[in-house]
C-alpha cells in the first residue's frame, strides 16, 4: 500500500507556489497533453553551491510524497527535498532575458548567480565548485 499525504495550498506550510507559477504550469500540461500530471520540484546535491533544485512533469506521486494541489494543478515533494525546501516560494518571471521558475528559499544562506543552486546553514558547499567553475545546472 503506498502512502501520499495529500494537501491543499491553505493546509500547508511547506511551500507556496504563486498564480504565474500555476498558470506556466498548467500550460505546460495542456501543451504535452498530459493534464493528469503534476510537477516535481526537488532538491538534489550538485551544482556549484551543493545544492541544487530540479523540477520535472510526472504522472503520480511516490510514496510517501507530500502532494499540494492547487486549481487543479498538482506538485510533488519528495520529504528529504521537503526539508530543504519548507516555506519556499516558488513563482515564474518573465523578463527581457527569459523566462524561468525561480524559487525564493528562506534556507538558503547563500546561492550562486545561476539561481539554481544553493546552501543551507549545515550544508557544505561542492569541492571546488564556484559560480563560473561550470558547476551550475
Amino acid at each position: 500500500m503506498d502512502l501520499v499525504e495529500q494537501t491543499t495550498k491553505e493546509e500547508t506550510t511547506g511551500i507556496n507556489i504563486t498564480d504565474s507559477a500555476l498558470a506556466v504550469v498548467r500550460k505546460l500540461l495542456e501543451e504535452k497533453d498530459v493534464p493528469d500530471h503534476g510537477l516535481r520540484v526537488f532538491v538534489a546535491g550538485g551544482g556549484c553551491s551543493g545544492l541544487q533544485y530540479g523540477m520535472a512533469l510526472e504522472a503520480e506521486p511516490r510514496p510517501y510524497d507530500q502532494v499540494i494541489e492547487n486549481d487543479g494543478v498538482k506538485v510533488f515533494i519528495d520529504p528529504t527535498s521537503m526539508m530543504y525546501l519548507s516555506d519556499a516560494v516558488i513563482d515564474y518571471e518573465d523578463s527581457i532575458m527569459g523566462g524561468g521558475f525561480k524559487i525564493d528559499n528562506p534556507n538558503a544562506v547563500s546561492t550562486c548567480g545561476c539561481g539554481t543552486s544553493f546552501k543551507t546553514e549545515g550544508s557544505q558547499g561542492a569541492a571546488g565548485g564556484g559560480c563560473g567553475s561550470g558547476g551550475c545546472g
